[in-house]
């Protein structure tokens, strides 16, 4: 029985991995940086996942601990990226507006 319950983690495991690698090829090509952040996001989530099975099999109560620090770090990660890509966006914005209305003086002179 318990062999059978190691090749079920074990398999997961391996799914887990094949997720995180999509995630991280998507990350990489991402069309747009919203679709990068976001795939960021899930590899923290996958990791996270990855540490909780590896504590239950292992029986090691200290990577339970250590799945919700690195949680924490995620999660403050994507806030960061976010608050820069939005940084980025309004910045583009506001030349793209300053550039429009400099057009429309330039086409009324």
């Amino acid at each position: 029985m318990t062999e059978a319950y190691n090749l079920m983690y074990n398999i997961v495991l391996g799914i887990l991995g094949g997720m995180l690698c999509a995630c991280l090829i998507r990350a990489v090509i991402g069309p747009r940086i919203a679709d990068r952040i976001i795939a960021v996001n899930m590899m923290g989530t996958l990791v996270v996942i990855i540490i909780c099975v590896l504590a239950f099999v292992m029986d090691e109560g200290y990577l339970a601990d250590i799945a919700m620090i690195y949680t924490m770090l995620s999660f403050l990660s994507v806030v960061l990226l976010t608050k820069v890509y939005m940084g980025i966006y309004r910045e583009k914005r506001r030349r793209a507006e300053a550039a429009k209305a400099e057009k429309e003086g330039q086409e009324h002179a």
